[in-house]
Order: C-alpha cells, then structure tokens, then sequence
C-alpha cells in the first residue's frame, strides 16, 4: 500500500465516517447530532477535522442545514459501501459462530423473483445446506443501484437500460406478452403488435418498472401515448384487474402461466423485438465476491 493511502487510512475514523453520512442523510448537523447521540459541536469538530485530513470541502453549510459538496457526494458514495461491507462481515461473522457456512445478499427483480428464482434458489439451498441466502425484490434500476451502493453481492435483473461499470453474466431469457380476457377478440389471433394496443385500456406496473419503461418508449417512439385505466404493484394484481374488466396488460409469459393460468385470460405474444428480453446477474466485479456468493453464482448461470 503507498504511504498517502496508509497515511489516509490511519487518519480516518469510522465516527466521523459516520457522523458525515448521518449529516448528508438528515441535511442538518443539529438533527444529525440528535440522531447520533452525540453534543452538535463535537460532531462540527469530527467533521471540521475530516474536511481537514482529507483536504476538501466536504459539506456546504447554509442557514437551512448542510448538504454534501462533489467531493462530500463522492465521499459520500464510499463510504455508504464501507458501512455496507463492515454490516456484511458482522452478519457473516456471526453465521459462522452460530454454525453456519455464510450468507448472501441478493437482489432480484419481480420477473426474475416470480419465474425462475424459487426452483434455482431451492435447488441451491439443498446442495449447500449451511448457506444462508437474504433474498429481497426490487425494481430492476433500484437493484442496479442496491448493487453499485453495496448493499447486494449481486443481483438478478433485466438490463436493458444499462449496468453502468457492473459487470454482468447470463442468466435466463423472458418474453412479454399481452394479456386480454378470453373473450376479447385480441385473444383469437396468434400475436399482435404492440402499436395496435395503444387503442385499448391498459393495466401498467410501476412507473419505473423495467416493463412498463419499455411499453413508454415502445408507444413515444411512435408517436403516441398508453391509455393508463390503472396500475398496480404487482404481476397477480394486473390479472386481477384484467380478468374484472379493466383493461389489457404486458407481463412475462411464464410468470402468467405460473400464477394465473388460462381459464378466464390468454396471453397473446407481441411481435416487438424489445418483448423478448434478458434477464442478467450483475455484479461490482464477481471475481472479488465471498466464496458464498460465488458458488450461487456459479450454480445460476448454469441454468439454461
């Protein structure tokens, strides 16, 4: 290590590590104090004493508070995923004093959750009994993030919109289809294109659900909107509202197949080239993961 970094590491406690994200967090060294238990000017003096070491502005302060400066927001970034390795390691630490082989952290959006993890992750479990797996389902940009903050090993995701520097490995392929009561006349036809649904009452996810992103720039591209009659959070939910009469939907087949069935929907394919997607493990570099996560890893991207 050189000696500027051994001199930086030396210098920095992880209080007043703390104390700086507890101040960005709440806007206010007054509030942060409160939170950290901890008297306002001392913990102006940690922070006067870190700008100090480090040799930047690190926060602004206004009358209404303090916010982070570029270098308080890089700053910032870093040590977010310090506190979230230092949380990580106790949590690992403690698996093994309790007889335990590890954990890992995985974020996973609802497609990959709902189609394909169970069986992968149950199949896991069986053949490494001692390794504890904290499963959690997010939109496929809030498990990007989760991923590039730290607070995942890795995640399960559709990457269409990007990774930024993530890395990423091949894991399973969905498509999208449109989802009509089977009494609709849509329903007789073999597949359909996404342009001729924009007429109709659709069902959406999330605003910033990877599906519905894709159906927005699908419809701006042409020209047009996505009559919205409601969304709702969840892939049971749109066959709940379809199935009442509420409009048409786009969701991935199997996920239709494996919670609704046919009896009173059909799922009818859309002919768009952005209806068959990728879904990827995503990664700050997979090489550098606990041996944990690098065998569920291992054991996913085996999966046709």
């Amino acid at each position: 290590m050189p000696t500027t970094d051994r001199t930086l590491t030396h210098r920095m406690d992880l209080t007043s590590l703390q104390m700086f994200v507890a101040v960005c967090e709440t806007g206010s060294i007054g509030k942060a104090a409160e939170r950290e238990f901890i008297a306002p000017s001392a913990l102006s003096k940690r922070l006067s004493d870190l700008e100090s070491s480090l040799g930047s502005q690190l926060l602004q302060r206004h009358s209404r508070g303090a916010h982070p400066t570029p270098a308080g927001q890089s700053l910032l970034h870093h040590a977010r995923s310090v506190f979230f390795s230092l949380d990580r390691m106790q949590t690992e630490l403690s698996e093994y004093a309790d007889g335990a082989r590890g954990q890992v952290r995985v974020h996973a959006s609802i497609s990959a959750t709902v189609q394909f993890l169970p069986e992968d992750l149950g199949a896991f479990i069986r053949a490494h009994k001692g390794i504890k797996i904290d499963l959690e389902e997010h939109l496929s940009a809030e498990v990007i993030r989760a991923v590039q903050e730290g607070a995942a090993d890795f995640g399960v995701c559709n990457t269409a919109d990007g990774v930024g520097e993530l890395q990423t490995l091949p894991y399973r392929q969905d498509q999208l289809v449109l989802i009509v009561p089977r009494t609709h006349a849509i329903a007789r036809q073999a597949s359909v294109a996404f342009a001729d649904t924009l007429a109709l009452d659709h069902v959406g996810l999330h605003s910033n659900s990877s599906i519905y992103v894709a159906m927005r720039q699908a419809a701006a591209a042409l020209g047009l909107s996505i009559k919205l009659r409601i969304q709702v959070a969840g892939l049971d939910a749109m066959c709940r509202m379809i199935h009442n009469g509420l409009g048409v939907g786009v969701m991935p087949l199997r996920a239709f197949t494996l919670m609704y069935g046919a009896d009173n929907l059909a799922a009818v394919a859309l002919t768009d080239s952005w209806a068959q997607r990728r879904i990827e493990l995503v990664a700050r570099d997979f090489s550098t993961l606990p041996r944990t996560a690098r065998l569920l890893v291992d054991h996913l991207k085996l999966n046709p």
